[in-house]
């Protein structure tokens, strides 16, 4: 034992000065090396000239094997001296702690602060300051860990530099021995490779940190970055994980289990391995105790908890919504920023209003799947500020591979649905909801030669038929021949103005386009909508509120009216929402108390269904809240054709969920119930039974208002 001890202590009293000598050696070279080098060039060669005139004599080295073994001795000190500046040279800064190998997960929370999701890349974290966690969550680690971590400059010779040589030495392993900081630094900086050269830049590069930070800044460091298990990296992130709870909250035994984790995060697993799990923390609890870091009592009381852990989940809540979120998250900061650059979302998305239409929608294709329907999908918006209180893109996201597509962002035919934004455009170009358009039977020659004869829902003729009673109705032929006269591309450019973004190649369509013969999406159907519920301003569907990094750095703040874009006037919005909200007028087609109609509040509807009944929609608005409701299948498949708009299918869904959402007022708008606000430039007078008939200003008298209709009974073809 004595040979032992003096050993020890001969070791000790060499080989500290050396390695201080030599890591501070390293240290300096990292600032000067350079001029260290041509400093050492220059001497060598001086040496050498003075070498070249020495006077010989008999009794010296010979003249070329004493040359020869200088040149040797220069070429390998200049070696060693380049490669000890090359070697120091390639070390990360410790500046780097919290940016290398440290990722921190992104949140993404509704409106009211609720969290919907975590996004994070290998890594999840959440950092936290050091005074905001009870002392013993701190004491705990430096128990386990490092009990001489205030003693040492970053490195402990005799804790952990012996020990780790003579486990090398003899167990022919590579141990750890590492102090904190090492620990930090390998964390943060440096691979995972378990090499001699790591632990050398690791010891050099814990010296060099502990040069830069106090010990309390180190330490929370650590805590922010080390791994606990899985996933969960910090922390904060690991007491939410096996706790579900802020590391604020921590009790001296769950600190206690946290800080065993760190050095063997599988093997003391509590899901794989609860028994060791249990017996590393008792140990931990017992340094804590042998360390005066808490008292007898404390101990026993700790010792006697149970480890009572969550299980493993993944958390997500509206995951249509959220994979949309990270997806306009990504074209605004890059995938690798989303993914570990720790945002901080909050979004547009009214949680409550979100399960509530999620349950609406479950509910409602239950009572359906009889007509052949087995999905659907809802978006809610504020079309103020084009805000996205609900998306809901399939009736079961969970229900695999089907329900995690989005139908909301997907393409789909909208039917009669479009018709409204090819009317604003007819009222534009001088049309009036007066004027009486030819339901009668018509046939084109389409440019394949093949002939173009459009029918209505009902298989019938109408006669002369207003504007408003064609587009309340939905009648196809009138709105075919409309579009016939105001030209296809003239219809494309007005829809992209409106938003719709998907018909990019206009040699595509045809007359059959204002019956929903091009596809579009639920979104850009809510966005070009909105133009009509907010006076004729486009405000694109926007699901963020605000955005910032995770130290509270503003990074994106939504801006009231600032996307705002006038593209059609005042006066044609309220026509095209009169219409459109007006219940007389539809009744013919839809019956006097459709599920169109939302008792209380004036609400602009319209609905639409493709041929063979492959898509149905209903989309209505007021100026405070629009609903866009689609069903369908997602391969395309025809419903059954028992399925009738606006009575079956998208218009219950719809009426629910616009009900719910119009008598919670999530946004607490004021006059809800008031309508649509009658604008400037518009002239009402009596017209064709209608009274009063809404006119732009200078066209009220393109019609005659006291002209009949010359077919007053509808007709089979």
């Amino acid at each position: 034992m004595a040979n032992k001890e003096l050993y020890i202590k001969y070791i000790r009293v060499i080989t500290l000065p050396i390695v201080k000598a030599f890591f501070y050696a390293a240290l300096f070279l990292i600032f000067i090396g350079d001029i260290v080098i041509d400093f050492i060039t220059f001497v060598l060669k001086t040496v050498a000239n003075v070498l070249l005139f020495l006077p010989r004599k008999a009794n010296h080295i010979p003249y070329k094997i004493k040359y020869f073994i200088l040149g040797i001795g220069i070429t390998l000190l200049v070696f060693f001296v380049y490669q000890s500046y090359i070697f120091v040279k390639t070390l990360p800064t410790p500046k780097l702690i919290g940016t290398l190998n440290y990722s921190v997960s992104t949140k993404i929370l509704d409106r009211n602060g609720s969290l919907l999701y975590e996004i994070f890349h290998d890594q999840n974290r959440t950092p936290v300051k050091i005074d905001s966690l009870p002392k013993y969550v701190s004491q705990a680690t430096i128990a386990i860990e490092d009990q001489a971590f205030y003693e040492h400059p970053g490195i402990s010779l005799y804790g952990g530099i012996l020990r780790a040589s003579k486990e090398m030495l003899f167990d022919r392993s590579l141990q750890g021995g590492s102090t904190i900081t090492q620990q930090l630094v390998k964390s943060a900086l440096l691979t995972p490779e378990r090499t001699i050269t790591r632990k050398v830049k690791e010891a050099i590069l814990a010296i060099w940190t502990e040069h830069m930070y106090t010990k309390k800044q180190i330490l929370e460091m650590y805590l922010n970055q080390v791994p606990y298990g899985g996933s969960s990296y910090g922390i904060e992130k690991a007491s939410q994980t096996f706790f579900d709870k802020s590391s604020h909250d921590l009790t001296i035994a769950q600190a206690a289990f946290l800080a065993g984790l760190p050095q063997a995060p599988s093997l003391y697993s509590p899901y794989s391995n609860p028994k060791y799990a249990l017996d590393r923390r008792n140990d931990v609890l017992k340094k804590m105790s042998e360390l005066d870091f808490i008292n007898k009592k404390q101990y026993q009381s700790a010792l006697q908890e149970p480890l009572t852990i969550k299980s493993p989940t993944q958390y997500i809540r509206a995951p249509h919504f959220v994979f949309y979120v990270k997806s306009v998250l990504e074209k605004m900061y890059g995938i690798a920023r989303v993914e570990a650059g720790g945002l901080r979302v909050v979004t547009s998305l009214d949680l409550k209003t979100q399960e509530q239409t999620e349950n609406i929608l479950s509910d409602e294709i239950a009572k359906i799947e009889y007509l052949h329907v087995t999905n659907g999908a809802v978006l809610v918006t504020a079309p103020k500020n084009g805000e996205i209180l609900a998306m809901v893109g399939s009736v079961d996201y969970f229900n695999n591979p089907e329900g995690a597509f989005n139908v909301t962002t997907a393409l789909r035919q909208p039917g009669s649905s479009i018709k409204p934004l090819m009317y604003s455009l007819a009222l534009e170009k001088g049309y009036t909801a007066a004027t009486q358009i030819s339901d009668t039977p018509i046939t084109y020659q389409t440019l394949g030669g093949l002939p173009y004869q459009p029918v209505n829902y009902d298989g019938r003729y109408h006669g002369n038929v207003t504007l408003r009673t064609a587009l309340a109705s939905s009648y196809n032929i009138p709105a075919v021949k409309v579009l016939n006269n105001l030209g296809v591309d003239q219809f494309i450019d007005h829809a992209h103005k409106m938003g719709i973004s998907t018909w990019e190649d206009k040699s595509r369509f045809g007359l059959s386009l204002t019956l929903g013969g091009g596809e579009v999406t639920m979104t850009d159907m809510a966005t070009a909508f909105g133009v009509f519920a907010n006076g004729g301003n486009k405000v694109p569907v926007n699901p963020l509120l605000s955005v910032s990094d995770y130290n509270g750095n503003s990074l994106y703040q939504q801006r009231t009216n600032n996307d705002v874009l006038g593209v059609i006037s005042k006066a044609v919005a309220f026509i095209i929402s009169d219409i459109l909200s007006d219940n007389n007028a539809r009744a013919g087609a839809f019956g006097a108390h459709s599920s169109l109609e939302i008792p209380g509040y004036k609400v602009a509807v319209k609905t639409g269904t493709t041929n063979s009944k492959r898509d149905n929609w209903t989309i209505g608005y007021t100026p405070t809240y629009l609903t866009v409701v689609w069903v369908g299948n997602n391969d395309n498949s025809p419903m059954n054709p028992a399925l009738t708009s606006g009575v079956t299918g998208a218009a219950p869904i719809f009426n629910r969920v616009m009900s719910n959402v119009l008598n919670s007022n999530v946004l607490n708008y004021q006059n809800i119930k008031g309508g649509f606000i009658l604008p400037d430039g518009i002239v009402s007078k009596s017209c064709m039974g209608k009274n009063p008939e809404y006119f732009i200003k200078g066209t009220e008298n393109k019609v005659n208002c006291f002209a009949s209709k010359l077919s007053p009974t509808p007709t089979s073809h």
